[in-house]
């Protein structure tokens, strides 16, 4: 399935990145993440599941991220671990506005 991630809030102060692909599932995040990791050409460093939270560190040129899903809320968001590099940030919402 091709989904659209083109749907995103972003939030500077907070180093987060809200992203709100079409029909999102929480069952079905391991598949969507995927797909937005590939859009991205990033890559997975950790992996931390459980029952109603996702938390994937990654990797998107050099910039360490956490990609995270919660159940409760259905959403999906890519969380800073550096405030000073939120220019990464913006340059991950301008390339995902582009599909």
């Amino acid at each position: 399935m091709d989904y659209d991630f083109s749907r995103t809030v972003i939030n500077l102060e907070l180093g987060t990145l809200v992203v709100t692909p079409t029909a999102f599932e929480f069952d079905d995040f391991a598949t969507i993440a995927t797909v937005l990791l590939a859009r991205l050409d990033a890559k997975v460093i950790d992996k931390e599941p459980s029952a109603d939270l996702q938390q994937w560190l990654i990797d998107v040129d050099g910039c360490q991220l956490l990609l995270k899903a919660e159940h409760y809320t259905a959403s999906m968001w890519l969380e800073l671990l550096v405030l000073s590099e939120s220019d990464d940030l913006i340059f991950i919402q301008q390339l995902l506005s582009r599909h």
